[in-house]
């Protein structure tokens, strides 16, 4: 690929399709599709708590807010990038421009399984959620399998719609969870707290006491989605200025509300015992909360809305997998088949099916094998998800360099340079803690081993084929991811 040749890197024959789907998503839409895939309230009542109890101290909020100014910074890179590279396939699409076909490639494969894995771990979580309330709203024991086929199956038939249907729900389901999140947090805030407001959840001196690394990395944890903003470039209005703004301002709202949500969670358990409090029962920490600071009504509400957050994530990812298949299939990585567009909903329905299918295979054999749903489905599939998307922002902050170390474009050092290096040594930092206490995440270092060998695998799988195709037949080179 020849970066010099033209600044405005495009794909051509993935471009002809893409320019076939809709293009109606303004930055709002897109802001509300990945803001509604990070799950806002499933954040609050899951992974807030273990930030608090792993990290072992009561400055949660710094390590979202750091969080959030690492992310920003990589989004300097990322979403110059979207300006460069026309193609919708984000991560590979940008390692191609930097690094070339094969990392490309590489890149492609590893995205395209941890998305799949995130998607299924959290189906998993979403059948559990909705079975508990099914039982204590209803009163009806439903297996929590049963509660995720019933949701695969409306996702589905969202999936295959229009875009704008999936937005319109996205942000509808988006809305009411952050409003019962902002209540419990102004509930608590307002009353004082357990013993008063206090600056302790913001001393930064207390940053490295306990565990940080594992405080920062499940900070990091609660952020993964935002950078689904460029997936959906094909479908934007102005996606030149539609991607970056949405980038920024889902980063914005991501870090803010976890920042003033983990800070009223430090108030309402009280600052000084708040590790101690969430590590005895993270898993109703909010729930708690809320019953205790605003009434057992808003408590209802945040379990109900906590089925809705969990099922609009899923939804989110659902469409974020859809449209990697689509782009890989119009590279000729995946069967053409998957790269139609229908004629009438101007979206990926095939993709979309496709999509469906596997998660239901998968889910069915998880099922069939007997795995805990939290335990070891979720928490397996999550914490290696994670792991795997953080390796491709580190590709990408990368090739974001080496990008304009062959372009001829003048886009200012900051942009190109200084802030992809940044990000990718703090990117470095955190893959490192990821790596080191990943066995927590995935239950023994035998798991985590295993964990990395398959993300592994997964990048040689796409960069292999690649990388022999360029050995043995030029044509069937030059036709994969075809610029």
């Amino acid at each position: 690929m020849s970066a010099t040749r033209d600044p405005q890197v495009s794909m051509s024959s993935q471009g002809e399709k893409a320019a076939l789907l809709h293009r109606g998503l303004g930055v709002s839409q897109i802001v509300f599709m990945v803001v509604a895939a990070v799950a806002p309230l499933g954040a609050a009542c899951a992974v807030i708590p273990l930030v608090f109890a792993l990290g072992g101290n009561s400055v949660a909020p710094l390590y979202f807010i750091g969080a959030a100014m690492v992310l920003t910074v990589f989004a300097v890179g990322f979403t110059l990038m979207s300006r460069h590279v026309r193609n919708a396939g984000a991560f590979y699409s940008y390692v191609q421009a930097g690094l070339g076909k094969v990392a490309g490639a590489g890149t492609a494969s590893l995205a395209l399984v941890s998305y799949v894995i995130l998607l299924i771990g959290l189906y998993a979580l979403l059948g559990v959620f909705a079975s508990a309330a099914a039982e204590q709203y209803l009163g009806l024991n439903v297996q929590w399998w049963l509660c995720t086929f019933a949701f695969l199956a409306v996702i589905a038939l969202l999936g295959y719609r229009d875009i704008e249907v999936s937005a319109k729900v996205l942000g509808v389901a988006l809305v009411l969870e952050g409003l019962v999140v902002l209540v419990v947090d102004v509930a608590i805030l307002s009353k004082g707290g357990d013993s008063g407001l206090s600056a302790a959840p913001l001393d930064v001196s207390s940053v490295f006491d306990g565990a940080p690394g594992l405080g920062l990395m499940f900070a990091f944890f609660a952020f993964v989605g935002f950078e689904a903003t460029a997936v959906f470039r094909s479908e934007a209005k102005d996606p030149e200025r539609t991607i970056p703004r949405a980038t920024y301002i889902a980063v914005a709202v991501i870090g803010g509300l976890y920042a003033l949500t983990s800070y009223a969670v430090a108030i309402g358990l009280g600052a000084d015992k708040a590790a101690a409090a969430a590590g005895a029962d993270p898993s109703n920490v909010m729930q708690g909360l809320a019953n205790r600071y605003a009434g057992s009504l808003v408590e209802d509400a945040v379990i109900l809305l906590l089925v809705t957050s969990l099922f609009a994530c899923c939804l989110s990812f659902h469409n974020v997998v859809a449209r990697y298949q689509f782009n890989l299939a119009n590279g000729r990585v995946l069967p053409a088949y998957i790269g139609e567009v229908h004629p009438k909903n101007l979206a990926p329905s095939r993709s979309s099916v496709v999509v469906t299918v596997v998660s239901a295979g998968i889910l069915g054999v998880l099922t069939a094998v007997g795995l805990d749903p939290v335990l070891e489905i979720y928490t397996w599939f999550a914490g290696a998800a994670t792991l795997g998307i953080l390796l491709l922002m580190l590709l990408t902050s990368a090739a974001v360099v080496a990008f304009h170390q062959r372009s001829d474009s003048n886009d200012p050092v900051w942009n190109s340079v200084i802030a992809p290096v940044l990000s990718f040594a703090a990117l470095a930092y955190v893959v490192y803690m990821v790596i080191d206490n990943l066995d927590l995440l995935v239950g023994g270092r035998t798991a985590a081993n295993w964990v990395c060998i398959g993300l592994a695998a997964s990048f040689v799988a796409g960069a292999g084929v690649t990388a022999i195709a360029k050995a043995t037949s030029a044509e069937k080179y030059a036709r994969i991811l075809e610029d």
